[in-house]
């Protein structure tokens, strides 16, 4: 079993015609048309990178990193999240996804990243505190655009925000990503990540 990565670009055309088949499994297309394997599932200038558990050439789990520059507080911070995390259904209760999410939280600590997050369905918040994420309570992030935001506590949403300080002034500054709004602002294809 290894971790592979790739600039979801580059991913090989096997492997992301698995993830897709995954992803399908996971969160059926309304129309019945699932993506095609070769369509990017994010924007590039988020610069997404795909993470794959692999065992034997199958695909058991799968992940994206998004990176983007935030200004929150007056500060600028180089943030990382996660997007897409899904496991193979017949895989599933095996550890692969923690072991997954945990690396994906030490490869955005290894590039350089400020600051990991994300949302996720509250049912799933003991599973990335599992994998060393921490719940910031009453913490909102705002994706789409600053013209159209998209909240993570909009009515229907049921989400809480998750998070990781990698850098000295990251942590310094810890308190002020709890209880508040933060401006993720991915654009119009990524929403939230």
């Amino acid at each position: 079993m290894q971790i592979l990565s790739f600039p979801e670009a580059a991913t090989p055309v096997e492997l992301r015609v698995q993830v897709r088949e995954i992803q399908e499994q996971a969160w059926p297309s309304e129309d019945g048309a699932a993506t095609p394997s070769e369509a990017p599932v994010h924007d590039p200038a988020l610069r997404p990178r795909s993470m794959l558990l692999v065992d034997g050439g199958t695909v058991l789990a799968a992940l994206d990193l998004l990176s983007k520059d935030i200004d929150h507080a007056g500060r600028s911070y180089a943030a990382g999240g996660l997007s897409t995390v899904v496991t193979r259904g017949e895989a599933r209760g095996r550890g692969h996804g923690r072991r997954l999410v945990t690396a994906a939280r030490e490869a955005l600590a290894a590039q350089g990243h400020d600051l990991g997050l994300f949302t996720c369905d509250r049912p799933l918040r003991t599973f990335y505190e599992s994998a060393g994420w921490q719940h910031l309570p009453d913490t909102v992030l705002v994706g789409g655009t600053p013209r159209a935001p998209f909240p993570s506590d909009q009515a229907g949403f049921d989400k809480v925000t998750m998070g990781a300080f990698f850098s000295a002034r990251a942590r310094q500054a810890g308190a002020s990503f709890r209880g508040t709004r933060i401006a993720l602002h991915p654009g119009d294809i990524d929403k939230l990540w």
